[in-house]
Protein backbone atom coordinates (compact mmCIF):
# COMPACT_ATOMS: atom_id res chain seq x y z
CA UNK A 1 0.00 0.00 0.00
CA UNK A 2 1.37 2.98 -1.09
CA UNK A 3 -1.04 5.73 -1.31
CA UNK A 4 -3.78 6.43 1.60
CA UNK A 5 -6.29 9.25 2.77
CA UNK A 6 -7.61 10.11 5.37
CA UNK A 7 -10.80 12.28 5.75
CA UNK A 8 -13.19 13.46 8.71
CA UNK A 9 -17.30 13.37 8.27
CA UNK A 10 -20.43 14.01 10.20
CA UNK A 11 -20.27 16.46 13.35
CA UNK A 12 -16.80 17.79 14.32
CA UNK A 13 -15.14 16.92 17.59
CA UNK A 14 -11.96 19.09 19.03
CA UNK A 15 -9.34 16.57 18.72
CA UNK A 16 -9.87 15.82 14.96
CA UNK A 17 -6.86 17.59 14.02
CA UNK A 18 -4.67 15.96 16.56
CA UNK A 19 -5.64 12.93 14.70
CA UNK A 20 -5.24 14.11 11.31
CA UNK A 21 -1.92 15.34 12.07
CA UNK A 22 -0.70 11.51 13.81
CA UNK A 23 -1.85 9.73 10.36
CA UNK A 24 -0.36 12.04 8.27
CA UNK A 25 2.68 11.41 10.15
CA UNK A 26 2.50 8.37 10.89
CA UNK A 27 2.08 7.54 7.16
CA UNK A 28 5.10 9.22 6.07
CA UNK A 29 6.85 7.51 8.60
CA UNK A 30 6.29 4.46 7.14
CA UNK A 31 6.93 5.79 3.36
CA UNK A 32 3.63 6.25 2.46
CA UNK A 33 1.93 8.96 0.84
CA UNK A 34 -1.20 10.53 2.68
CA UNK A 35 -3.76 12.33 0.70
CA UNK A 36 -6.35 14.77 2.38
CA UNK A 37 -10.26 14.15 1.18
CA UNK A 38 -12.02 17.84 2.42
CA UNK A 39 -15.51 17.69 2.99
CA UNK A 40 -16.21 14.27 4.01
CA UNK A 41 -17.89 12.03 1.43
CA UNK A 42 -19.02 15.06 -0.32
CA UNK A 43 -15.24 15.49 -0.97
CA UNK A 44 -14.65 12.10 -2.26
CA UNK A 45 -17.12 12.54 -4.94
CA UNK A 46 -16.12 15.20 -6.23
CA UNK A 47 -12.76 14.80 -6.27
CA UNK A 48 -11.68 17.42 -3.38
CA UNK A 49 -8.55 15.29 -2.83
CA UNK A 50 -4.94 16.81 -2.08
CA UNK A 51 -1.37 15.48 -1.11
CA UNK A 52 -0.51 16.25 2.80
CA UNK A 53 2.86 16.84 3.87
CA UNK A 54 4.32 17.07 7.70
CA UNK A 55 3.82 20.84 7.17
CA UNK A 56 0.62 20.45 5.88
CA UNK A 57 -0.20 19.57 9.72
CA UNK A 58 2.37 21.64 11.46
CA UNK A 59 0.54 23.65 14.38
CA UNK A 60 -3.08 22.43 14.21
CA UNK A 61 -2.73 19.76 17.48
CA UNK A 62 -4.44 22.49 19.31
CA UNK A 63 -6.88 23.94 17.33
CA UNK A 64 -10.40 22.47 17.22
CA UNK A 65 -12.38 21.77 14.63
CA UNK A 66 -10.90 19.93 11.33
CA UNK A 67 -8.78 21.07 8.98
CA UNK A 68 -10.07 18.92 6.06
CA UNK A 69 -13.89 20.14 6.83
CA UNK A 70 -16.68 18.04 7.36
CA UNK A 71 -20.17 17.91 6.08
CA UNK A 72 -22.69 15.05 5.66
CA UNK A 73 -23.71 13.89 2.03
CA UNK A 74 -26.93 12.62 0.73
CA UNK A 75 -25.07 11.68 -2.16
CA UNK A 76 -22.71 9.21 -0.89
CA UNK A 77 -26.16 7.05 0.39
CA UNK A 78 -26.56 6.10 -2.97
CA UNK A 79 -24.95 3.73 -5.49
CA UNK A 80 -24.62 6.21 -8.16
CA UNK A 81 -22.83 8.73 -5.62
CA UNK A 82 -20.62 5.51 -3.86
CA UNK A 83 -19.53 4.69 -7.94
CA UNK A 84 -18.57 8.80 -8.14
CA UNK A 85 -16.42 8.33 -5.12
CA UNK A 86 -14.69 4.99 -5.74
CA UNK A 87 -13.93 6.13 -9.57
CA UNK A 88 -12.16 9.44 -7.60
CA UNK A 89 -10.20 7.55 -5.41
CA UNK A 90 -9.12 4.99 -7.86
CA UNK A 91 -8.14 8.56 -10.24
CA UNK A 92 -5.91 9.46 -7.45
CA UNK A 93 -4.54 6.08 -6.91
CA UNK A 94 -5.71 5.56 -3.07
CA UNK A 95 -5.54 2.24 -2.20
CA UNK A 96 -6.76 2.64 1.76
CA UNK A 97 -8.63 5.10 3.70
CA UNK A 98 -8.48 6.58 6.82
CA UNK A 99 -12.20 7.60 8.36
CA UNK A 100 -12.42 10.07 11.73
CA UNK A 101 -16.00 10.33 12.47
CA UNK A 102 -18.89 8.18 14.43
CA UNK A 103 -21.98 5.55 13.58
CA UNK A 104 -22.76 7.24 10.22
CA UNK A 105 -19.22 7.59 8.73
CA UNK A 106 -18.64 3.68 9.70
CA UNK A 107 -21.67 3.02 8.33
CA UNK A 108 -20.69 4.32 4.72
CA UNK A 109 -17.46 3.19 5.21
CA UNK A 110 -18.85 -0.35 5.67
CA UNK A 111 -21.09 -0.06 2.72
CA UNK A 112 -18.36 0.99 0.72
CA UNK A 113 -15.71 -1.67 1.30
CA UNK A 114 -18.80 -4.10 1.02
CA UNK A 115 -19.39 -2.86 -2.76
CA UNK A 116 -15.78 -1.52 -4.06
CA UNK A 117 -13.04 -3.42 -1.99
CA UNK A 118 -11.20 0.09 -0.48
CA UNK A 119 -9.99 -0.70 3.11
CA UNK A 120 -10.75 1.84 5.74
CA UNK A 121 -9.93 1.89 9.21
CA UNK A 122 -12.02 4.15 11.41
CA UNK A 123 -11.19 6.73 14.37
CA UNK A 124 -13.38 7.73 16.47
CA UNK A 125 -14.14 11.16 16.27
CA UNK A 126 -17.31 12.73 17.72
CA UNK A 127 -18.40 14.14 21.54
CA UNK A 128 -21.65 11.68 22.09
CA UNK A 129 -18.82 9.32 23.13
CA UNK A 130 -21.50 6.77 21.54
CA UNK A 131 -19.34 4.34 20.16
CA UNK A 132 -18.88 0.67 21.72
CA UNK A 133 -14.73 -0.46 21.52
CA UNK A 134 -13.16 3.06 22.84
CA UNK A 135 -13.83 4.10 26.84
CA UNK A 136 -13.50 7.73 25.47
CA UNK A 137 -14.17 9.46 21.53
CA UNK A 138 -11.94 11.98 20.35
CA UNK A 139 -13.59 15.22 21.52
CA UNK A 140 -15.57 13.93 24.26
CA UNK A 141 -13.16 15.38 27.45
CA UNK A 142 -13.17 18.71 25.93
CA UNK A 143 -16.82 18.60 25.20
CA UNK A 144 -17.35 17.49 28.88
CA UNK A 145 -14.91 19.83 30.19
CA UNK A 146 -15.85 22.79 28.26
CA UNK A 147 -20.38 21.98 30.02
CA UNK A 148 -18.82 21.62 33.11
CA UNK A 149 -16.95 25.07 32.97
CA UNK A 150 -20.39 26.59 31.91
CA UNK A 151 -22.23 24.12 35.14
CA UNK A 152 -19.76 25.74 37.72
CA UNK A 153 -20.54 29.32 36.61
CA UNK A 154 -24.39 28.35 36.66
CA UNK A 155 -24.20 26.75 39.97
CA UNK A 156 -22.88 30.70 41.83
CA UNK A 157 -26.43 32.66 40.09
CA UNK A 158 -28.33 29.54 41.28
CA UNK A 159 -27.52 29.38 44.64
CA UNK A 160 -27.26 33.24 45.27
CA UNK A 161 -30.67 33.33 43.68
CA UNK A 162 -32.50 30.05 45.04
CA UNK A 163 -33.05 29.07 41.70
CA UNK A 164 -33.73 25.73 39.84
CA UNK A 165 -31.34 25.96 36.22
CA UNK A 166 -32.01 23.18 33.85
CA UNK A 167 -29.23 23.05 31.46
CA UNK A 168 -29.11 21.31 28.38
CA UNK A 169 -25.81 19.79 26.45
CA UNK A 170 -25.77 17.88 23.42
CA UNK A 171 -26.55 14.51 23.37
CA UNK A 172 -29.91 13.72 21.62
CA UNK A 173 -29.02 9.95 21.10
CA UNK A 174 -26.67 9.52 24.15
CA UNK A 175 -26.41 11.01 27.70
CA UNK A 176 -22.15 10.41 28.38
CA UNK A 177 -22.15 14.42 27.86
CA UNK A 178 -24.98 15.17 29.97
CA UNK A 179 -23.90 12.51 32.55
CA UNK A 180 -20.45 13.08 33.21
CA UNK A 181 -20.92 16.86 33.50
CA UNK A 182 -23.63 16.24 36.30
CA UNK A 183 -21.06 14.13 38.05
CA UNK A 184 -18.13 16.68 37.94
CA UNK A 185 -20.65 19.37 38.78
CA UNK A 186 -22.30 18.11 41.14
CA UNK A 187 -25.86 18.56 40.00
CA UNK A 188 -29.15 16.78 41.20
CA UNK A 189 -30.21 15.04 38.50
CA UNK A 190 -29.55 14.03 34.89
CA UNK A 191 -31.64 12.99 32.44
CA UNK A 192 -30.60 10.98 29.39
CA UNK A 193 -32.07 9.11 26.67
CA UNK A 194 -30.66 6.12 28.20
CA UNK A 195 -33.07 6.12 31.09
CA UNK A 196 -35.99 8.66 30.69
CA UNK A 197 -36.98 9.99 33.11
CA UNK A 198 -40.72 11.24 33.59
CA UNK A 199 -42.28 14.53 34.79
CA UNK A 200 -43.76 13.41 37.51
CA UNK A 201 -40.68 11.97 38.73
CA UNK A 202 -38.97 15.34 38.03
CA UNK A 203 -41.67 17.35 39.93
CA UNK A 204 -41.29 14.96 43.11
CA UNK A 205 -37.41 14.88 43.16
CA UNK A 206 -37.47 18.92 43.36
CA UNK A 207 -40.38 19.13 46.09
CA UNK A 208 -38.05 16.21 48.32
CA UNK A 209 -35.15 19.09 47.86
CA UNK A 210 -37.03 21.74 49.12
CA UNK A 211 -38.41 19.75 51.89
CA UNK A 212 -35.04 19.56 52.88
CA UNK A 213 -34.34 23.24 52.72
CA UNK A 214 -32.28 22.30 49.47
CA UNK A 215 -32.23 26.37 47.84
CA UNK A 216 -31.13 25.63 44.28
CA UNK A 217 -31.19 22.89 42.04
CA UNK A 218 -28.64 21.92 38.46
CA UNK A 219 -30.72 19.90 36.46
CA UNK A 220 -28.10 18.43 33.06
CA UNK A 221 -30.80 17.42 30.20
CA UNK A 222 -29.38 15.40 26.94
CA UNK A 223 -30.68 17.58 24.44
CA UNK A 224 -34.22 16.32 22.50
CA UNK A 225 -35.41 13.59 24.74
CA UNK A 226 -38.43 12.75 26.82
CA UNK A 227 -40.15 14.34 28.14
CA UNK A 228 -38.81 17.13 26.50
CA UNK A 229 -35.78 19.44 26.21
CA UNK A 230 -34.81 21.44 28.74
CA UNK A 231 -36.84 24.79 27.89
CA UNK A 232 -39.69 22.31 27.74
CA UNK A 233 -39.41 20.16 30.86
CA UNK A 234 -38.71 24.29 32.40
CA UNK A 235 -41.90 25.21 31.63
CA UNK A 236 -44.04 22.10 32.58
CA UNK A 237 -42.38 22.07 36.10
CA UNK A 238 -43.28 25.39 36.65
CA UNK A 239 -46.91 25.03 35.74
CA UNK A 240 -46.85 22.29 38.54
CA UNK A 241 -44.91 24.01 40.87
CA UNK A 242 -45.55 28.37 40.66
CA UNK A 243 -43.45 28.85 43.49
CA UNK A 244 -39.94 27.68 42.09
CA UNK A 245 -37.86 29.97 40.38
CA UNK A 246 -36.74 27.97 37.13
CA UNK A 247 -34.21 29.18 34.51
CA UNK A 248 -33.02 27.45 31.25
CA UNK A 249 -29.66 27.55 29.58
CA UNK A 250 -28.83 25.68 26.26
CA UNK A 251 -25.31 25.44 25.95
CA UNK A 252 -25.86 24.38 22.10
CA UNK A 253 -22.79 24.41 19.61
CA UNK A 254 -19.81 26.24 22.06
CA UNK A 255 -19.21 21.67 23.16
CA UNK A 256 -17.88 21.11 19.98
CA UNK A 257 -15.59 24.27 20.00
CA UNK A 258 -12.11 25.16 21.77
CA UNK A 259 -8.83 23.73 22.21
CA UNK A 260 -8.60 20.16 22.55
CA UNK A 261 -8.04 18.68 26.03
CA UNK A 262 -4.55 17.09 26.75
CA UNK A 263 -6.54 13.72 27.02
CA UNK A 264 -7.96 14.40 23.68
CA UNK A 265 -5.01 15.38 21.99
CA UNK A 266 -3.33 12.03 23.38
CA UNK A 267 -6.03 10.20 22.70
CA UNK A 268 -6.41 11.23 19.10
CA UNK A 269 -2.44 11.02 18.42
CA UNK A 270 -2.52 7.28 19.84
CA UNK A 271 -5.50 6.11 17.98
CA UNK A 272 -4.33 8.18 14.45
CA UNK A 273 -0.70 6.08 14.15
CA UNK A 274 -2.68 3.12 15.40
CA UNK A 275 -5.39 3.78 12.11
CA UNK A 276 -2.38 3.55 9.99
CA UNK A 277 -0.43 0.75 11.18
CA UNK A 278 -3.85 -1.49 10.93
CA UNK A 279 -4.10 -0.20 7.73
CA UNK A 280 -0.65 -0.85 5.99
CA UNK A 281 -1.03 -4.69 8.18
CA UNK A 282 -3.98 -5.49 6.24
CA UNK A 283 -6.85 -4.87 8.69
CA UNK A 284 -10.31 -3.38 7.44
CA UNK A 285 -13.44 -2.59 8.25
CA UNK A 286 -12.71 -1.75 12.01
CA UNK A 287 -12.48 1.66 14.17
CA UNK A 288 -9.50 1.56 16.36
CA UNK A 289 -10.24 2.81 20.17
CA UNK A 290 -8.36 2.43 23.68
CA UNK A 291 -9.88 0.51 26.26
CA UNK A 292 -8.39 0.16 29.26
CA UNK A 293 -4.77 2.10 27.96
CA UNK A 294 -4.99 -0.19 25.33
CA UNK A 295 -5.43 -0.45 21.55
CA UNK A 296 -8.56 -2.36 20.66
CA UNK A 297 -9.66 -3.08 17.46
CA UNK A 298 -13.78 -3.30 17.20
CA UNK A 299 -15.61 -4.25 13.93
CA UNK A 300 -17.66 -1.06 12.19
CA UNK A 301 -21.20 -3.12 12.92
CA UNK A 302 -20.59 -3.75 16.52
CA UNK A 303 -19.63 -0.29 17.29
CA UNK A 304 -22.99 1.10 17.17
CA UNK A 305 -24.74 -1.94 17.71
CA UNK A 306 -23.89 -2.58 21.15
CA UNK A 307 -24.03 -0.72 24.15
CA UNK A 308 -20.92 0.81 26.38
CA UNK A 309 -20.99 -0.64 29.53
CA UNK A 310 -20.24 2.50 31.27
CA UNK A 311 -23.47 3.89 31.27
CA UNK A 312 -24.66 2.14 34.11
CA UNK A 313 -22.42 3.15 36.69
CA UNK A 314 -22.30 6.78 35.99
CA UNK A 315 -26.21 6.52 36.28
CA UNK A 316 -26.12 5.01 39.44
CA UNK A 317 -23.20 8.09 40.55
CA UNK A 318 -25.70 10.54 39.78
CA UNK A 319 -28.71 9.00 41.81
CA UNK A 320 -26.28 8.34 44.84
CA UNK A 321 -24.47 11.58 45.13
CA UNK A 322 -27.38 13.59 44.06
CA UNK A 323 -29.11 12.81 47.62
Amino acid sequence: MKNIAVFTSGGDAPGMNACIRAVVRGALHHNVNVFGIYRGYNGMINGDIHPLTSQSVSNIIQRAGTILKSARSAEFRTKEGRKKAYEQLRAHGIEGLVAIGGNGTFTGAQIFYEEYGIPTVGAPGTIDNDLYGTDFTIGFDTAVNTALNAIDKIRDTADSHDRVFFIEVMGRNSGYIALRSAIGGGAEMAIIPEKPNSLDEIIEKLKTGWGRAKRSYIVVVAEGQQPGNATEIAQKVKKEIPDLDVRVSTLGHIQRGGSPSAVDRVIASRIGLAAVEALLSGKSGIMVGIVNGRIKYTPFKETFKQKNEQIAEMIRLVEVLSK
